[in-house]
């Protein structure tokens, strides 16, 4: 980490009574800040390390600034401590500042001046984001500590399967939960030897995911009661109603419910330019985990098990009429009114009635 020189402690010393703006490029071991005086000249540039003391260190002794940083894997602690700090912190979300992420003249210090530039200006030019607190956190880690062991679990299975098809052989079983060393006594003895390691481990990963099962259910129990009241509606579970609640932590962070659909990138993108309207896909904006278990939800309310609720009836109406690709889109259009659903459940606090539309269309009709 490079030391802060005596002239940078002076010039600090100088910018003491002015309004600062601060960029803040955070890099992994080592960052570079930017500071801007009321008229946009740079009176500070310096290197610090990439660590809470050093970020204490500097912003700690400097008066009440601006600062602007992208979003990454430091941003959620280092915007934590900076507005503890007493600074006004703006998160940039790094995907929309293309001047920065398409510049031609990629480079630390160049970035946290672009940053501290644009934050001057119209800190919205930024597009900012709000991390969510340090419980909420450390709370979805939980949860993202899981998808890693079924993510692990789900490759040494098909590099299990993979290895037995090579040889001749199959494993026999499908449902990956049950999947351990008996399931090899069918094989011939050399092949049982050599996946005897793969299917020890696969067992010891789904003990472990089971682990993690029950601590979700019991840190939705003693933590989070709204659960229970998104569960009411069929095909979502402790795991898709605590990953939402988590993700975006405050129910009136969006100004209505509809906005979820566009928060998750489970919204068709735009870009209509005169008489072209063109059909574009999903943007996938947001959380790809969330909006990956609501797609799981959607298929489930969909699928031959799913309760007859208005959702189902409406996307298999839209499935039928969809054409070739009409179950897909389906999915994900059932996916989307799920999260307005849930969301909606959330805030108003109702009791679901999975056919509330469907009854109050029948009523004039039987009049």
């Amino acid at each position: 980490m490079k030391k802060i020189s005596t002239e940078a402690a002076q010039q600090s010393g100088k910018i003491s009574e002015q309004k600062l703006t601060v960029g803040l490029d955070v890099g992994d071991r080592s960052s570079w800040y930017c500071v801007l005086d009321e008229a946009g000249t740079i009176v500070l540039e310096q290197k610090l390390g990439t660590t809470p003391k050093a970020m204490k260190e500097v912003f700690g002794s400097m008066p009440r600034s601006r600062i602007a940083l992208e979003t990454g894997m430091h941003s959620p602690w280092v915007s934590r401590l900076l507005s503890k700090l007493g600074h006004e912190v703006i998160v940039a979300h790094a995907r929309k500042v293309r001047l920065i992420g398409e510049s031609r003249k990629k480079d630390d210090r160049l970035d946290a001046q672009t940053l501290a530039r644009l934050a001057r200006i119209d800190p919205q030019l930024l597009s900012p984001v709000k991390h969510r607190s340090a419980k909420a956190q450390a709370d979805l880690t939980v949860i993202r500590a899981r998808a890693g062991l079924v993510r692990a679990r789900t490759a040494l299975v098909n590099t299990a399967r993979g290895l037995a098809k090579s040889y001749g052989e199959r494993l026999r079983g499908c449902n990956v939960r049950n999947m351990n060393p008996e399931k090899a006594q069918e094989l011939s003895p050399e092949l049982r030897s050599a996946l005897e390691p793969l299917l020890a481990g696969i067992e010891s990963l789904s003990e472990r995911i089971r682990e993690c099962n029950e601590g979700i259910e019991r840190l939705a129990r003693e933590s989070y009661p709204q659960v229970a009241q998104l569960k009411q509606v069929k095909g979502v579970g402790t795991l898709i109603a605590l990953t939402l609640l988590l993700t975006l932590e405050d129910a009136h962070r969006l100004g209505k419910s509809r906005d979820v659909g566009c928060y998750l990138g489970l919204q068709p993108g735009r870009r209509n330019s005169g008489q072209s309207e063109p059909q574009m896909h999903i943007s996938k904006e947001g959380d790809p985990y969330l909006r990956t278990l609501l797609v799981q939800g959607a298929h489930h309310i969909l699928g031959p098990f799913g309760a007859d609720s208005d959702l189902r009836r409406w996307g298999l109406k839209l499935a039928e009429r969809g054409g070739k690709s009409g179950k897909k889109r389906a999915i994900v259009a059932v996916a989307r009114k799920l999260a307005v659903l849930l969301h909606h459940l959330w805030v108003s606090g109702e009791v679901y009635e999975p056919l509330r539309n469907s009854k109050q269309r029948a009523m004039p009709a039987a009049a």
